[in-house]
């Protein structure tokens, strides 16, 4: 029996999400909302990019979305700049017996000790309501600052320090508002960007850190912030925009965990915009892009995950990586018990579902 679902924003991981939801013959599309005034009445085909018509037409408003009935919505419409807004649509979806599974609001991966109580208690009182749960996820923080070491963790006699790494070139990523409004590319080095103004990396990382410490059975005191920018060299564009000369254009920054002043877990990002700026950096393994755990203990781990695609390059493909995490959550999701659920709770994901045979073309095999 297939689940009726809706998508809710359609920019670069929602237009991918929504491809699944259209190509996956678990699901069944009922409605997707748009923020775009000019996507209103689009066809959810074309918005995910494909040549088919799914009769499914763009809405304006949640109230639309609502009113089609899905069982579960897929929500990722920005919430990074916009959480108080993305944290009240998931209430309303759950209030109206809607299970949520998405990309936003990032804090309700795993809230406690991150978001105020008062809104953890008004999520939890609208999945109540609704006896409905949510459950947001994706790559970092996602899978490979969870799942991934938490699973490695397991194999492990003693654990004295876990840490997560993103090592990636972003010079191909075109969200110009996370690369300049929020990540502050472009600015000058005497700017301090949104994402790095006291508390903001411990509220978007905190989660992961406090996840994978409740994983471990530890509690953490303190989390520590840090970060260093690297000018450009000269002037260069990019796909999000220009980098001027003089103007952020590399960002490496970490979030660690405390315990009893040990860092036990650390998140670190290295972030180019050209290959060649800071060498001394950590790099990716292969490729522009690359998710590095680390596990010093007995035994200890390096393992590096490298994200491709046929459909593009390692930033692409990260998100598709996120986007299928998220959608192919929704059966556990709508099984799960109502409240704000996290990786601890659901069951281990195994990829169910997701299996395709190879596609045989002019005496090739493409998958």
């Amino acid at each position: 029996m297939t689940i009726r679902v809706a998508q809710v924003g359609t920019g670069n991981a929602g237009s991918l999400t929504l491809r699944q939801l259209i190509q996956d013959d678990r699901f069944e599309l009922v409605a997707v909302g748009v923020s775009s005034a000019e996507k209103v009445g689009e066809d959810a085909g074309g918005l995910a990019g494909l040549d088919v018509v799914t009769g499914v037409a763009a809405v304006g408003n949640l109230e639309a979305v609502i009113a089609a009935e899905p069982e579960c919505v897929v929500y990722c419409a920005m919430g990074d700049t916009r959480p108080v807004e993305a944290t009240n649509d998931v209430c309303a979806l759950l209030r109206a017996g809607i299970d949520v599974v998405g990309s936003a609001p990032g804090t309700l991966q795993y809230p406690w000790e991150t978001m105020p109580d008062k809104v953890i208690e008004k999520v939890e009182a609208a999945a109540r309501a609704g006896n409905a749960s949510v459950y947001v996820t994706g790559v970092d923080p996602g899978f490979a600052s969870d799942l991934i070491p938490l699973t490695l963790a397991s194999t492990c006699q003693r654990v004295e320090r876990i840490t997560c790494y993103e090592l990636a070139d972003y010079a191909t990523y075109d969200g110009a508002e996370v690369m300049f409004d929020l990540m502050g590319f472009g600015q000058p080095l005497t700017e301090t960007p949104m994402l790095f103004l006291p508390g903001v990396l411990g509220l978007a990382w905190g989660t992961a850190i406090r996840m994978m410490a409740t994983g471990l059975g530890i509690t953490v005191d303190e989390i520590v912030e840090d970060w260093e920018a690297e000018p450009a060299p000269e002037s260069y564009d990019i796909a999000a925009g220009r980098i001027e000369k003089g103007t952020i254009a590399a960002l490496k920054f970490s979030i660690s965990g405390l315990v009893a002043g040990h860092p036990a877990i650390v998140i670190e990002h290295v972030t180019r915009t050209r290959d060649d700026l800071r060498p001394d950096w950590a790099r990716p393994s292969a490729g522009g892009g690359s998710y590095r755990v680390e596990i010093i203990g007995e035994p200890s781990y390096v393992v590096d995950i490298v994200p491709s695609s046929a459909h593009g390059d390692h930033n692409h493909a990260a998100i598709v990586a996120a986007c299928g995490r998220i959608v192919n959550a929704v059966p556990d999701v709508i099984a799960a018990a109502p409240g704000i659920r996290t990786t601890l709770d659901l069951p281990l994901p195994t990829g169910r579902g997701t299996y395709a045979a190879p596609v045989e073309t002019s005496g090739s095999v493409q998958s």
